[in-house]
């Protein structure tokens, strides 16, 4: 059932190059991840549900076939907290070039971590597990393995990070559950071993992570050139 879905939205994706945040989010739940509670708005009118739906405060982002990197392009806002600047935020992103969607979503909160993957042309699926966050470029604080990875295999991933005593609430911060850590990172790797043949890359950043769950915040799946 599940390939059936990847295959579905890929085919339908493959035009732009990678799937759309909403399309990838379900189905990496459906895949056992866990992501925020999201919907999405298409037009003024669908604001106040979608608010009320959720519950403030929100995240929201802009969807477009011509924006990748949403931040770059001003297609991100946190923190939101009334109607009000929901709406402004729409109105705002609606002028953003290819316009879709605004996807609108809870906040969530915990450790900022990355996964993610690649097709090595060498070693097929590779996973990778890091510090995540908008210093991932500059740290290159991550562990690599093959994919299909064990429970065995994560728990040398989080030992082979410099920063991993983060993870365990260093000098007061977020304690992270390593069971559900771990368990995320099985998931994901079923996820890339069942969709290996028709993606580039996958990257999950940031991936919050507490003492009661990690939650996909944000989702990128690359796909092959038509």
């Amino acid at each position: 059932m599940l390939n059936n879905q990847i295959k579905t939205v890929f085919e339908a994706s493959r035009a732009r190059g990678w799937v759309a945040e909403p399309d990838a989010k379900h189905l990496l739940a459906a895949a056992g991840l866990t992501v925020p509670r999201f919907t999405t708005v298409t037009e003024p009118g669908g604001i106040e549900s979608a608010a009320a739906s959720i519950g403030f405060p929100l995240a929201a982002k802009v969807v477009s076939a011509q924006v990748l990197h949403k931040s770059d392009h001003g297609g991100v806002k946190t923190g939101i907290s009334t109607k009000e600047e929901l709406t402004a935020t729409f109105e705002k992103f609606n002028r953003i070039d290819g316009f879709e969607a605004m996807l609108v979503e809870e906040m969530v909160s915990g450790l900022e971590l990355i996964i993610g993957a690649k097709i090595d042309d060498q070693f097929g699926p590779v996973v990778l597990l890091g510090i995540g966050g908008t210093g991932v470029e500059i740290y290159q604080d991550v562990s690599l393995r093959m994919a299909p990875v064990s429970p065995d295999d994560v728990a040398s991933m989080i030992k082979g990070l410099k920063a991993g005593r983060l993870l365990s609430g260093y000098r007061g911060g977020v304690v992270v559950d390593l069971d559900e850590l771990t368990r995320t990172m099985i998931c994901f790797s079923e996820f890339v071993m069942t969709s290996a043949e028709m993606i580039v890359s996958i990257d999950l950043n940031p991936v919050m992570c507490s003492r009661e769950k990690c939650v996909v915040a944000d989702a990128r799946i690359m796909l092959p050139t038509v």
